[in-house]
Protein backbone atom coordinates (compact mmCIF):
# COMPACT_ATOMS: atom_id res chain seq x y z
CA UNK A 1 0.00 0.00 0.00
CA UNK A 2 1.47 3.03 -0.86
CA UNK A 3 1.99 6.21 1.17
CA UNK A 4 -0.96 8.03 -0.26
CA UNK A 5 -3.50 5.27 0.45
CA UNK A 6 -2.17 4.89 4.12
CA UNK A 7 -2.50 8.72 4.67
CA UNK A 8 -6.10 8.19 3.15
CA UNK A 9 -6.84 5.08 5.34
CA UNK A 10 -5.94 6.81 8.44
CA UNK A 11 -7.82 9.63 7.97
CA UNK A 12 -10.71 7.48 7.47
CA UNK A 13 -10.03 5.13 10.51
CA UNK A 14 -9.65 8.92 12.60
CA UNK A 15 -13.23 9.83 10.99
CA UNK A 16 -14.69 6.37 12.21
CA UNK A 17 -12.97 6.77 15.57
CA UNK A 18 -15.33 10.82 16.29
CA UNK A 19 -18.45 9.40 14.47
CA UNK A 20 -17.98 6.51 17.21
CA UNK A 21 -18.06 9.08 19.73
CA UNK A 22 -20.33 10.90 18.49
CA UNK A 23 -22.79 7.84 19.08
CA UNK A 24 -21.40 7.07 22.16
CA UNK A 25 -21.47 9.89 24.09
CA UNK A 26 -21.12 9.07 28.08
CA UNK A 27 -18.16 6.08 26.74
CA UNK A 28 -16.42 9.60 25.36
CA UNK A 29 -16.80 12.17 28.71
CA UNK A 30 -14.98 9.10 30.59
CA UNK A 31 -12.42 8.74 28.43
CA UNK A 32 -11.24 12.04 27.83
CA UNK A 33 -11.68 12.45 31.75
CA UNK A 34 -9.34 9.47 32.15
CA UNK A 35 -6.92 10.45 29.95
CA UNK A 36 -6.54 14.18 31.26
CA UNK A 37 -6.15 12.42 34.74
CA UNK A 38 -3.62 10.01 33.59
CA UNK A 39 -1.51 12.66 31.73
CA UNK A 40 -1.60 15.03 35.00
CA UNK A 41 -0.14 12.15 36.78
CA UNK A 42 2.28 11.52 34.34
CA UNK A 43 3.30 15.46 34.86
CA UNK A 44 3.77 15.16 38.15
CA UNK A 45 5.94 11.75 37.76
CA UNK A 46 8.35 13.32 35.36
CA UNK A 47 8.43 16.39 37.61
CA UNK A 48 9.37 14.02 40.24
CA UNK A 49 11.75 12.01 38.32
CA UNK A 50 9.68 8.64 38.85
CA UNK A 51 10.31 7.17 34.75
CA UNK A 52 8.99 3.89 36.09
CA UNK A 53 5.85 5.26 36.92
CA UNK A 54 5.77 7.40 33.89
CA UNK A 55 5.94 3.85 31.63
CA UNK A 56 2.81 3.26 33.33
CA UNK A 57 1.10 6.46 32.93
CA UNK A 58 1.96 5.35 28.57
CA UNK A 59 0.76 2.07 29.15
CA UNK A 60 -1.98 3.06 30.52
CA UNK A 61 -2.98 5.26 27.46
CA UNK A 62 -2.14 3.12 24.83
CA UNK A 63 -4.24 0.67 26.76
CA UNK A 64 -7.13 2.97 26.26
CA UNK A 65 -7.23 3.02 22.71
CA UNK A 66 -7.65 -0.82 22.47
CA UNK A 67 -10.88 -0.76 22.70
CA UNK A 68 -11.77 1.36 20.16
CA UNK A 69 -9.01 0.04 17.76
CA UNK A 70 -10.44 -3.92 18.14
CA UNK A 71 -14.01 -2.08 17.82
CA UNK A 72 -12.60 -1.30 13.91
CA UNK A 73 -10.63 -3.85 13.52
CA UNK A 74 -12.90 -6.77 14.02
CA UNK A 75 -15.98 -5.14 13.05
CA UNK A 76 -17.67 -5.59 16.29
CA UNK A 77 -19.77 -3.21 18.76
CA UNK A 78 -18.78 -2.90 22.54
CA UNK A 79 -21.58 -1.88 24.47
CA UNK A 80 -20.81 1.61 26.40
CA UNK A 81 -21.52 -0.01 29.61
CA UNK A 82 -18.77 -2.95 28.43
CA UNK A 83 -16.77 -0.04 27.35
CA UNK A 84 -16.31 2.43 30.15
CA UNK A 85 -15.41 -0.85 32.65
CA UNK A 86 -12.91 -1.69 30.89
CA UNK A 87 -11.33 2.20 31.12
CA UNK A 88 -12.20 2.30 34.62
CA UNK A 89 -10.53 -0.89 35.12
CA UNK A 90 -7.46 0.02 33.37
CA UNK A 91 -7.38 3.04 35.73
CA UNK A 92 -8.17 1.98 38.82
CA UNK A 93 -4.78 -0.95 38.09
CA UNK A 94 -2.67 0.92 36.67
CA UNK A 95 -2.97 4.74 38.04
CA UNK A 96 -4.66 4.07 41.46
CA UNK A 97 -3.28 0.53 41.84
CA UNK A 98 0.07 0.64 40.92
CA UNK A 99 1.07 4.36 41.26
CA UNK A 100 -0.85 5.11 43.87
CA UNK A 101 -0.26 2.34 45.80
CA UNK A 102 -4.03 1.45 46.47
CA UNK A 103 -3.29 -2.57 46.45
CA UNK A 104 -1.26 -1.92 49.66
CA UNK A 105 -3.99 0.89 51.01
CA UNK A 106 -7.21 -1.48 50.90
CA UNK A 107 -6.77 -4.98 50.94
CA UNK A 108 -9.50 -5.99 48.64
CA UNK A 109 -8.51 -3.55 45.87
CA UNK A 110 -6.28 -6.56 44.05
CA UNK A 111 -9.08 -8.92 45.05
CA UNK A 112 -12.31 -6.78 43.29
CA UNK A 113 -9.84 -6.11 40.02
CA UNK A 114 -9.37 -9.26 39.62
CA UNK A 115 -12.96 -10.76 39.97
CA UNK A 116 -14.07 -7.88 37.68
CA UNK A 117 -11.56 -9.14 34.99
CA UNK A 118 -13.03 -13.00 35.17
CA UNK A 119 -16.62 -11.75 34.41
CA UNK A 120 -15.49 -9.36 32.02
CA UNK A 121 -12.88 -12.15 30.20
CA UNK A 122 -15.86 -14.28 30.36
CA UNK A 123 -18.15 -12.12 28.40
CA UNK A 124 -15.36 -11.48 25.87
CA UNK A 125 -15.35 -15.36 25.56
CA UNK A 126 -19.29 -16.08 25.35
CA UNK A 127 -19.08 -13.00 22.51
CA UNK A 128 -16.37 -14.91 20.49
CA UNK A 129 -18.52 -17.73 20.06
CA UNK A 130 -22.00 -15.88 20.25
CA UNK A 131 -20.53 -14.06 16.72
CA UNK A 132 -19.06 -17.62 15.14
CA UNK A 133 -23.08 -19.00 16.16
CA UNK A 134 -24.32 -16.18 13.83
CA UNK A 135 -21.68 -16.18 11.07
CA UNK A 136 -22.58 -17.14 7.75
CA UNK A 137 -18.84 -17.63 6.27
CA UNK A 138 -18.11 -20.29 9.52
CA UNK A 139 -19.89 -23.11 10.22
CA UNK A 140 -19.58 -23.26 13.79
CA UNK A 141 -22.48 -23.81 16.31
CA UNK A 142 -22.39 -24.43 20.29
CA UNK A 143 -24.95 -25.41 22.61
CA UNK A 144 -25.74 -23.12 25.76
CA UNK A 145 -24.10 -25.06 28.42
CA UNK A 146 -20.64 -25.65 25.98
CA UNK A 147 -20.88 -21.93 24.93
CA UNK A 148 -20.88 -21.37 28.82
CA UNK A 149 -17.73 -23.52 29.61
CA UNK A 150 -16.14 -21.91 26.32
CA UNK A 151 -16.28 -18.27 27.87
CA UNK A 152 -15.53 -19.59 31.25
CA UNK A 153 -12.21 -21.36 29.99
CA UNK A 154 -11.49 -18.34 28.27
CA UNK A 155 -11.59 -16.12 31.26
CA UNK A 156 -9.62 -18.60 32.99
CA UNK A 157 -6.83 -18.60 30.57
CA UNK A 158 -6.51 -15.01 30.62
CA UNK A 159 -6.23 -15.17 34.41
CA UNK A 160 -3.62 -17.57 34.57
CA UNK A 161 -1.57 -15.65 31.10
CA UNK A 162 -1.99 -12.21 33.06
CA UNK A 163 -0.46 -14.55 36.39
CA UNK A 164 2.66 -15.56 33.58
CA UNK A 165 3.08 -12.16 32.91
CA UNK A 166 2.98 -11.40 36.49
CA UNK A 167 5.66 -13.66 37.40
CA UNK A 168 8.13 -12.11 34.62
CA UNK A 169 7.82 -8.77 35.35
CA UNK A 170 8.94 -9.85 38.72
CA UNK A 171 11.57 -12.36 37.86
CA UNK A 172 13.17 -10.32 34.90
CA UNK A 173 12.02 -6.51 36.07
CA UNK A 174 12.58 -6.86 39.88
CA UNK A 175 9.26 -5.83 40.43
CA UNK A 176 6.64 -7.03 42.99
CA UNK A 177 3.51 -7.47 41.35
CA UNK A 178 2.83 -11.21 42.76
CA UNK A 179 2.39 -9.04 46.17
CA UNK A 180 4.09 -10.87 49.47
CA UNK A 181 2.26 -12.26 51.87
CA UNK A 182 3.14 -12.07 55.65
CA UNK A 183 2.47 -15.29 57.63
CA UNK A 184 2.48 -16.05 61.15
CA UNK A 185 2.05 -19.68 61.07
CA UNK A 186 3.32 -21.74 58.03
CA UNK A 187 1.61 -25.71 57.80
CA UNK A 188 2.63 -28.78 57.23
CA UNK A 189 6.77 -28.21 57.19
CA UNK A 190 9.39 -31.56 57.66
CA UNK A 191 10.77 -29.93 61.04
CA UNK A 192 11.22 -33.20 62.80
CA UNK A 193 14.47 -35.65 62.88
CA UNK A 194 12.68 -37.88 60.70
CA UNK A 195 11.12 -35.69 58.71
CA UNK A 196 7.70 -35.39 60.59
CA UNK A 197 5.03 -32.31 59.33
CA UNK A 198 4.39 -30.09 61.95
CA UNK A 199 2.70 -26.58 61.22
CA UNK A 200 4.67 -23.72 62.92
CA UNK A 201 2.61 -21.58 64.85
CA UNK A 202 3.56 -18.08 66.15
CA UNK A 203 5.85 -16.77 63.47
CA UNK A 204 7.13 -12.95 64.99
CA UNK A 205 10.36 -12.92 63.11
CA UNK A 206 12.13 -14.63 60.41
CA UNK A 207 16.42 -14.97 60.10
CA UNK A 208 17.93 -14.80 56.64
CA UNK A 209 21.50 -15.58 56.55
CA UNK A 210 22.09 -14.16 59.87
CA UNK A 211 20.20 -10.71 58.99
CA UNK A 212 16.70 -10.79 60.80
CA UNK A 213 14.08 -9.34 58.75
CA UNK A 214 11.94 -6.36 59.40
CA UNK A 215 9.02 -7.78 59.06
CA UNK A 216 6.80 -10.18 61.69
CA UNK A 217 6.35 -13.45 60.02
CA UNK A 218 6.95 -15.96 57.26
CA UNK A 219 7.33 -14.29 53.88
CA UNK A 220 5.44 -16.00 51.29
CA UNK A 221 6.83 -14.72 47.78
CA UNK A 222 3.84 -14.37 45.62
CA UNK A 223 2.24 -17.79 46.02
CA UNK A 224 -0.92 -16.95 47.70
CA UNK A 225 -1.48 -13.83 46.22
CA UNK A 226 -1.48 -16.04 42.64
CA UNK A 227 -4.31 -18.17 43.88
CA UNK A 228 -6.45 -15.90 45.38
CA UNK A 229 -5.59 -13.71 42.28
CA UNK A 230 -7.09 -17.02 40.49
CA UNK A 231 -9.67 -18.10 42.92
CA UNK A 232 -11.74 -14.30 42.59
CA UNK A 233 -11.38 -15.02 38.93
CA UNK A 234 -13.06 -18.36 38.84
CA UNK A 235 -15.61 -16.70 40.68
CA UNK A 236 -16.25 -13.72 37.92
CA UNK A 237 -15.77 -15.93 35.33
CA UNK A 238 -18.67 -18.38 36.69
CA UNK A 239 -20.82 -16.01 37.67
CA UNK A 240 -20.92 -14.52 34.41
CA UNK A 241 -21.05 -18.14 32.33
CA UNK A 242 -24.39 -19.08 34.81
CA UNK A 243 -25.75 -15.86 32.84
CA UNK A 244 -25.11 -16.66 29.74
CA UNK A 245 -25.87 -20.10 29.87
CA UNK A 246 -29.60 -18.94 30.82
CA UNK A 247 -29.28 -16.01 28.44
CA UNK A 248 -28.29 -18.27 25.27
CA UNK A 249 -31.80 -21.10 26.48
CA UNK A 250 -33.87 -18.29 27.02
CA UNK A 251 -35.02 -18.37 30.22
CA UNK A 252 -33.72 -14.47 30.98
CA UNK A 253 -34.38 -11.71 28.85
CA UNK A 254 -30.78 -10.72 28.60
CA UNK A 255 -31.08 -6.78 28.99
CA UNK A 256 -28.21 -6.53 31.36
CA UNK A 257 -26.29 -9.58 30.21
CA UNK A 258 -26.60 -7.61 27.06
CA UNK A 259 -24.08 -4.48 28.43
CA UNK A 260 -21.27 -7.22 28.62
CA UNK A 261 -21.53 -8.99 24.98
CA UNK A 262 -19.22 -7.13 22.27
CA UNK A 263 -21.48 -7.79 19.46
CA UNK A 264 -21.39 -7.61 15.54
CA UNK A 265 -21.54 -4.19 14.03
CA UNK A 266 -24.43 -3.34 12.63
CA UNK A 267 -24.48 -2.16 8.71
CA UNK A 268 -25.41 1.08 9.56
CA UNK A 269 -22.69 1.59 11.29
CA UNK A 270 -19.59 0.11 9.45
CA UNK A 271 -18.27 3.41 8.66
CA UNK A 272 -15.62 2.20 6.96
CA UNK A 273 -16.72 -0.43 4.60
CA UNK A 274 -20.63 0.82 4.55
CA UNK A 275 -19.86 4.16 2.74
CA UNK A 276 -21.98 6.09 5.24
CA UNK A 277 -18.91 9.01 5.60
CA UNK A 278 -19.33 10.85 2.35
CA UNK A 279 -16.28 12.40 1.08
CA UNK A 280 -16.47 15.92 1.26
Amino acid sequence: MGKPKKIARFREYMRTIMMAMKENKSTTIVYFVLRFAVIAVMILQILNGNYENVFLCILTLVLFIVPSFIELKFKVYLPSTLEIIILLFIFAAEILGEIHDYYYTYQYWDTILHTINGFLAAAVGYSLVDLLNKSDRVKFELSPIFMAIVAFSFSMTIGVLWEFFEFGMDQFFGMNTQKDTILTSVPYLPTGPNGERETIENITSVVVNGIPLTVEGYVDIGLIDTMYDLIVNFVGAFIFSVFGFFYAKGYITGKFIKRFIPRKRPEEMDYLNGGTLDEE
